[in-house]
């Protein structure tokens, strides 16, 4: 395994994954709580079922929130490595990937409406075989990375 990455994402994107968390902790657990609420009522079923129910919604609103999004911010990191993009990520599997740049066809920053609020970006590098993704970096960031990248495509490919 190479050595880890130097370059860490913005801590910012703890607070925006762990909007991203509460935001499917509610759409999944509201039709769960409406189910549970009136199998209740209408079967008569015990008061433990329905304390069961909002125990397990807890602990998934748990590690949706607050968990997973910090283990995922703490292994997120990325470094340029002369002619390489070093990409380490994963939650209880730490996965290292080297993107060659001379493989790079095209890079791209992306910001939807959470990431906006926040002034954070994404970069997507797009190579032949497949997408990476470095997300919820500062914009100023995103951007150097963006243009450093697709500066060194431009000069490889003159080289050439």
């Amino acid at each position: 395994m190479l050595s880890i990455p130097r370059e860490k994402i913005s801590q910012k994107a703890l607070t925006v994954w762990r909007i991203y968390g509460a935001l499917f902790t509610l759409a999944s657990l509201i039709p769960v709580g409406v189910s549970v609420y009136f199998v209740f009522w209408a079967e008569k079923i015990s008061v433990w079922f329905f304390i069961g129910a909002l125990a397990l919604a807890l602990v998934v609103a748990f590690f949706t929130i607050y968990a997973i999004p910090t283990l995922r911010y703490k292994r997120w990191r990325y470094e340029i490595r002369g002619e390489d993009l070093l990409i380490q990520q994963g939650l209880f599997i730490k996965t290292q990937t080297l993107i060659p740049l001379i493989r790079v066809q095209h890079v791209d920053t992306m910001q939807g409406p959470i990431l906006r609020k926040f002034h954070l970006a994404s970069v997507e590098i797009s190579t032949a075989a497949t997408q990476h993704e470095i997300p919820a970096l500062e914009e100023a960031e995103a951007e150097t990375l963006r243009q450093w990248i697709s500066n060194w495509i431009k000069t490889e490919n003159r080289n050439e």
